[in-house]
C-alpha cells in the first residue's frame, strides 16, 4: 500500500457538487448503465425540473414524463419511492450527516433500488465520510489484489477482515484500492 501511495499521489475526494437528494437520485439513475447512457438520461431527468430538483417536484412530475426522459419503469418506481420517503420524514435529509454509518445505511436501504452499496458511496463521496469499507464493491476488492499482490481477490468477508488495520480511515485505503484499478486500466493501455 505503501508504494501505492506514493506512485499514485495524495488521497482526495471531490467536494460534492449537488444536494444530497440530488446525489441520491443520481446514483439511481446511473445504476446499472454505461456512462454515455446514464449522463444523456441524468439530463434529460434533470431538465424536466427547471433547477428545482426536489422530492416535492419529482412527485409533481407525471411517471409517464420520467419515462419519457428515459428511466425505466425500475427506476422511475425508485425516485419516487425516495422523493416520497424524503417527503414523509422516513430519510430525513437534512440530519443525514448526524447520523452513524450503520443508520444512515439501514435508512437509506429502505429505499426502493438504494441498497449498501449506494448508501457507502453516498457516505464516503457526499459526506466525505472517512472510515467507510465497502467490501462488497469489485473496485476494491481487485485494488486491494493488486496492491499486495494476490493471485486471487479477496471475498468481501475476508476484506472486511483485513479492512480494520485501515480503522479509522478505511475510505482512504479504499480511495488507493480504485487507485490501484486506475493505474492498472492506464498500463493497458
Amino acid at each position: 500500500m505503501a508504494n501505492l501511495m506514493k506512485r499514485t499521489g495524495s488521497f482526495h475526494l471531490p467536494r460534492p457538487s449537488r444536494g444530497h437528494f440530488a446525489a441520491l437520485a443520481e446514483s439511481i439513475l446511473h445504476q446499472q448503465l454505461a456512462g454515455a447512457a446514464a449522463r444523456a438520461i441524468h439530463r434529460r431527468f434533470v431538465a424536466l425540473f427547471d433547477g428545482d430538483l426536489s422530492p416535492e417536484a419529482v412527485l409533481a412530475v407525471p411517471p409517464r414524463k420520467l419515462r419519457a426522459a428515459g428511466l425505466s419503469g425500475r427506476k422511475v418506481a425508485s425516485i419516487r419511492d425516495l422523493a416520497a420517503k424524503v417527503v414523509d420524514g422516513t430519510v430525513p435529509l437534512h440530519r443525514l450527516g448526524r447520523l452513524a454509518d450503520e443508520e444512515l445505511i439501514t435508512r437509506l436501504s429502505i429505499v426502493r433500488g438504494i441498497g449498501r452499496w449506494t448508501a457507502e458511496m453516498f457516505l464516503i463521496f457526499q459526506l466525505r465520510r472517512l472510515d467507510v469499507w465497502p467490501v462488497g464493491d469489485y473496485g476494491i476488492r481487485k485494488g486491494y489484489a493488486l496492491a499486495y499482490g494476490l493471485r486471487k481477490l479477496p471475498t468481501p468477508k475476508q476484506l472486511d477482515m483485513v479492512g480494520e488495520r485501515f480503522r479509522p480511515y478505511r475510505t482512504v485505503a479504499a480511495w488507493y484500492c480504485w487507485q490501484a484499478v486506475r493505474e492498472q486500466r492506464k498500463l493497458r493501455q
